[in-house]
């Protein structure tokens, strides 16, 4: 009997903030530190909070990518990322509100399996479709760039 996968559901979080800058997030029988840099305060125990959000942006699209890949039954083997973020930090420095704090992100997708170009295209044109954490990005207003290539 297969199960049945829920289609919506209320994802619980705790978390505590244990200085002006680092805070530990329990979540699904994990700890997340977020710290800031010793430069801003800090003492650099994990990833400031919006790198957090950049690294999720990678992993998604990880994760995203391979089920695509698995249900396509293309081989893309293991994928390697370099990212480039334009970051508008007057929001976070506090000289005025910012709309798209994050304005342009360029990710890069290497994969070395043995694909086609064409295969590889038409998993990433699904994995767009599904990775919610560039949904968040692009309905954010961020100029969101993803490029798949072979390694």
């Amino acid at each position: 009997m297969a199960i049945r996968q829920k289609t919506h559901m209320t994802i619980k979080l705790t978390g505590q903030g244990t200085s002006h800058a680092r805070s530990v997030t329990e979540i699904d029988g994990n700890s997340v530190v977020v710290d800031e840099p010793v430069a801003r305060g800090g003492t650099n125990e994990g990833p400031s909070p919006t790198a957090t959000a950049y690294a999720a942006l990678i992993g998604c699209t990880n994760v995203i990518g391979h089920k695509c890949a698995a249900r396509l039954g293309v081989d893309i083997g293991n994928l390697a990322f370099a990212m480039e973020v334009d970051f508008d930090r007057r929001g976070v420095l506090l000289m005025e509100e910012v709309d798209v704090p994050f304005t342009a992100i360029r990710l890069d997708v290497a994969a070395d399996g043995a694909c086609s170009e064409d295969e590889l295209r038409q998993v990433a044109a699904e994995t767009a479709k599904y990775c919610a954490i560039s949904k968040l990005f692009e309905q954010a207003g961020t100029d969101l760039r993803i490029t798949w290539r072979k390694a």
